[in-house]
């Protein structure tokens, strides 16, 4: 099944529109792991690399609709692969849920993230085109990371009464939480510079794809680098 979902995502770097199978596929396979074990499957790099993917997946759909075959979908589809690759060389949890993570506020922190986490990616992806003098993918980069940042916010608010309700404190002082912080402020700085500075061009475009990079190290290398409770 996951390499007929490899090769269906495939199939949309001739059209955008094509992914749509491999998106419904995937809904589905998430939809079948969350009734076998009872849980969002959200543990473990198997589980959330998988889980990102398909959210860029949904992402690129609605925001890139319109468009045919181009850099964009290139890049989209070329990185939901890597994504796909690295789920599936990586170790899966196949149990249910400890207690300390069966609540709601867990849910919600996680999803929450990485849909902020996918919107983030597709507005890099559009900064790539923007710095090709593509002027509406530039307006789709601030709108992108626009509505990751919202969420995003959401997440962490919602992470933090996790933390409470689990441990008696909002805030762990973990290497995640740190540099999740530095996500949060490098995307408000972002927002200032279009907002309040009134920058555009080149120099907001870099800071839309610079932040993502700076994603991709909080979710990925801090836990590889640094001790952590989080896996995302």
């Amino acid at each position: 099944m996951q390499l007929l979902l490899f090769c269906l995502y495939l199939l949309a770097l001739y059209n955008l529109r094509l992914m749509l199978p491999a998106v419904a596929l995937h809904a589905g396979l998430i939809v079948s792991t969350a009734f076998r074990f009872g849980r969002i499957p959200l543990i473990g790099m198997h589980e959330t690399l998988g889980f990102l993917a398909f959210s860029i997946g949904i992402t690129a759909l609605i925001a890139g609709r319109g468009r045919k075959r181009d850099l964009f979908s290139v890049l989209v589809v070329s990185l939901i692969l890597l994504l796909l690759a690295g789920s599936a060389v990586s170790p899966s949890v196949q149990h249910a849920l400890p207690p300390v993570l069966k609540t709601v506020w867990f849910e919600l922190h996680v999803i929450l993230s990485f849909v902020s986490y996918a919107l983030f990616a597709v507005g890099s992806l559009f900064g790539v085109l923007a710095l090709r003098n593509d002027g509406e993918a530039e307006r789709n980069q601030y709108r992108s990371v626009l509505l990751g940042y919202v969420l995003f916010s959401a997440a962490m608010i919602f992470g933090g009464i996790w933390a409470y309700l689990a441990w008696g404190t909002y805030w762990l002082w973990t290497p995640k939480e740190l540099w999740t912080t530095i996500v949060w402020f490098f995307y408000s700085l972002y927002l200032h510079a279009r907002l309040v500075r009134g920058w555009s061009g080149p120099k907001v475009v870099w800071m839309g794809i610079i932040g993502f990079l700076i994603v991709l190290f909080t979710y990925a290398g801090v836990g590889l680098l640094m001790k952590s409770s989080h896996e995302f």
